[in-house]
């Protein structure tokens, strides 16, 4: 199915491509070190939230009904980690579908990551590749998925 018309937005409203003001799309760059390496282990990328944003009502109900660990303050959840500001002077592409991997190198600049993004046809969602402009749009903080595809549709 293409990107257009009455399925596009039937398909934004599912529950596996859900946008919402709280997650508003399935790509989320992070600023990271220079050095930083995402952790794998034996089956690929280990998943990492980029925080803990639990309440305290979601918190009690995930101990009680076991999908989270009573060992705070994270819950057994897997966090990126908690650089100083200073230290996050690169960029690096994730998807967001699950807690988050890592799409794209860690990257000096806005700029060549959205070159790299470009170069490597990544989807800004599910079979919609981005422009250079929309990348880098989404990099600065001036666009969301959502403005991009509707301009489109």
């Amino acid at each position: 199915m293409g990107l257009t018309g009455k399925g596009l937005y039937d398909n934004l409203h599912t529950e596996h491509f859900r946008i919402t003001k709280e997650k508003p799309m399935h790509r989320q760059v992070r600023r990271v070190p220079a050095h930083w390496e995402h952790p794998k282990n034996e089956d690929g990328y280990i998943e990492l939230e980029d925080v803990f944003s639990y309440t305290k009502e979601e918190i009690e109900e995930g101990l009680s009904e076991g999908w989270l660990k009573n060992e705070p303050p994270h819950y057994g959840c897997k966090i990126m980690p908690d650089w100083p500001e200073a230290e996050k002077t690169h960029y690096q592409m994730y998807e967001t579908t699950t807690p988050g991997t890592p799409i794209s190198p860690v990257m000096e600049t806005p700029g060549a990551l959205a070159q790299w993004l470009t170069d490597n046809k990544e989807t800004l969602w599910t079979d919609f590749v981005g422009t250079y402009e929309d990348w880098l749009s989404i990099i600065n903080g001036k666009s969301t998925i959502q403005t991009l595809i509707g301009r489109r549709t």
